[in-house]
């Protein structure tokens, strides 16, 4: 590939320091050539991460260097995307932190270089998979020892008020109006309308 070569730097907040990670960048390429974002990791929507993937920004044969591969993102499906995304534009990227992507290669052997991003969208698929599967493997424990404890999940029942038969009789009759059963049962208007339809059936 003998594209340009551009460089991503983030950190979370304003408040921190991109200097660490321009400063390893910048001993492959020009700080000119370096988009920075002050930005949480949580997801893609940052504009100097949008701007390198839009129209003015990274095209094929480009190389991307970044410092580690969670300043793309800090969600594996995000990354595992990402390395997607620039599988299929022919864009290489460089990881700092991961020797296998800094390989070079021979002109003609790209191949090389997307059966290492293939590697590493594997692994982090299998990742991700992996902690997908631990959370909800986390969430049935949880549930099922709080059903052992005796505890009620979800939102509470609404229980039936002392003297509910009384005035549900005296409304169905026609005696008294909805409006007044609520007062003095102390009902919302949805609470008492649910208990209706929970006590007709």
């Amino acid at each position: 590939m003998n594209g340009r070569q551009l460089g991503y730097a983030r950190v979370s907040s304003v408040g921190q320091n991109l200097d660490r990670q321009i400063m390893e960048l910048e001993k492959y390429i020009p700080r000119e050539n370096i988009i920075i974002d002050k930005a949480s990791g949580k997801n893609l929507n940052r504009p100097g991460y949008q701007a390198l993937k839009g129209a003015l920004g990274l095209r094929t044969g480009d190389s991307l260097y970044i410092k580690s591969l969670d300043r793309l993102s800090r969600n594996k499906n995000d990354i595992k995307n990402e390395l997607q995304w620039f599988k299929d534009h022919g864009i290489r990227l460089v990881v700092l932190d991961l020797p296998t992507t800094m390989i070079q290669v021979p002109q003609g052997q790209d191949w090389i270089i997307d059966m290492i991003n293939n590697i590493l969208i594997e692994v982090l698929s299998s990742i991700a998979e992996q902690e997908r599967h631990t959370i909800k493997q986390r969430q049935r424990e949880g549930i099922d020892a709080a059903k052992r404890q005796g505890k009620h999940l979800g939102r509470p029942a609404i229980t039936y008020p002392d003297g509910w038969e009384t005035y549900y009789r005296k409304w169905k009759n026609g005696e008294i109006t909805a409006t007044y059963a609520m007062e003095e049962l102390s009902l919302k208007r949805t609470s008492f309308y649910k208990l209706v339809k929970n006590y007709d059936k």
